[in-house]
């Protein structure tokens, strides 16, 4: 396996005969859309021609709505070994809510995979937003809390889901006790029937980082309460702000070098973002809103408008401009350099896998990239 980065006056076959692979398989493995163009600075993955078998030897976790695609979900499947279900509310009495569509489907296809579904339990309000008051009434009422976990319980037997993933965001600081709680209570309860426990952490790089995303969760406790933790190590470039990295190298880095000193490497899972930004400039707080791209559909759009792929040295993550209908643009997004990355930072650390916000676009080279690592 190689990484290769198009230079100008590079073309598909050019390219596969230097490495001696046919051009149809550099096409397919990378996506490449007919007439075949390509984009200087691109990044290509390279396949040897042994296709890895079997499942990544770290824990691979994927997202996804209920509204996947099948045949994504279907070529996503082979490379994971736990598909998280998004997601199951509940109200402020600890009454499970539904997701919009049924999930029974990607639960079986799930096993059939060999993958473990896990649902995933999110405070998310009628609007679609994170909502600490759901929380706060849980945690703080016993009665709710365990109305909650004993819903949980019935409903991972009936549905045949192997675990939860609590992705509570926004906890107050005051419910940070009781957070880390319920998330011990709801593991005593589970684990007599081989349910797993995990909880998303926001990218934290001290025990006292103030704001709302980080102060309500003790990293430490969570830890040792869940059976694993996910970092969402991702969303630094967001919709909403400047255009940067979504998951720059360095910071991402600061984070894992906070948690390992907090919860054993093994029980961490990085968080890695399979999207990027395109955002119209110049940029102005409370007015851009950049729209969320594929990573395949971003180098589509740079070959479209001519642009060079560029790619920061600290942030280890490919970018470019563009001027289109007279708006100038800049597009972050990840490819198999980025990624790359991302995957020598969890061997240095040892950690003990990877989960993908989110698996709703499918992108080849980023799967055989993970067998080709793990």
């Amino acid at each position: 396996m190689a990484i290769y980065t198009v230079l100008p006056g590079d073309t598909v076959d050019a390219i596969a005969a230097a490495y001696g692979i046919p051009a149809d398989d550099l096409i397919y493995d990378n996506q490449i859309v007919y007439p075949y163009a390509l984009a200087v600075g691109q990044s290509l993955f390279i396949p040897d021609g042994t296709a890895p078998s079997g499942k990544p030897s770290i824990q691979a976790n994927g997202y996804a709505y209920t509204y996947i695609s099948n045949w994504v979900l279907t070529q996503t499947l082979p490379y994971l070994t736990e598909l998280s279900v998004f997601s199951y509310g509940f109200t402020l009495q600890g009454d499970l809510v539904y997701p919009p569509n049924d999930d029974s489907w990607m639960i079986a296809a799930a096993w059939q995979a060999d993958v473990r579904p896990i649902l995933t339990l999110t405070p998310l309000d009628a609007s679609g937003q994170f909502n600490n008051n759901l929380i706060s009434s849980v945690v703080r009422n016993a009665s709710y809390k365990e109305n909650l976990i004993g819903q949980l319980a019935s409903i991972l037997r009936a549905k045949g889901y192997a675990g939860v993933d609590v992705d509570f965001e926004y906890i107050l600081a005051d419910d940070r006790e009781l957070f880390t709680a319920f998330v011990r209570d709801l593991a005593d309860a589970l684990h007599p029937y081989g349910f797993t426990v995990s909880v998303a952490l926001a990218p934290k790089t001290s025990a006292g980082q103030p704001g709302l995303l980080y102060e309500g969760k003790d990293y430490a406790a969570l830890g040792a309460a869940a059976d694993y933790v996910l970092l969402m190590t991702y969303e630094w470039g967001y919709k909403y702000g400047p255009n940067m990295a979504v998951a720059p190298l360095n910071m991402v880095r600061r984070v894992v070098d906070y948690a390992v000193t907090e919860i054993p490497p093994e029980k961490i899972h990085l968080g890695i973002p399979n999207y990027g930004y395109d955002w119209p400039l110049p940029f102005e707080r409370g007015k851009t809103i950049a729209v969320t791209i594929g990573n395949v559909e971003a180098v589509q759009i740079a070959i479209q408008n001519g642009a060079e792929i560029y790619f920061d040295g600290t942030a280890q993550s490919p970018y470019f401009n563009y001027t289109k209908d007279g708006i100038y643009h800049e597009v972050w997004f990840e490819d198999v350099r980025s990624i790359q990355a991302k995957f020598d930072l969890i061997k240095e650390y040892g950690l003990g896998g990877a989960g993908y916000w989110q698996i709703m676009r499918w992108w080849r080279a980023n799967w055989l990239l993970l067998m080709e690592n793990f």
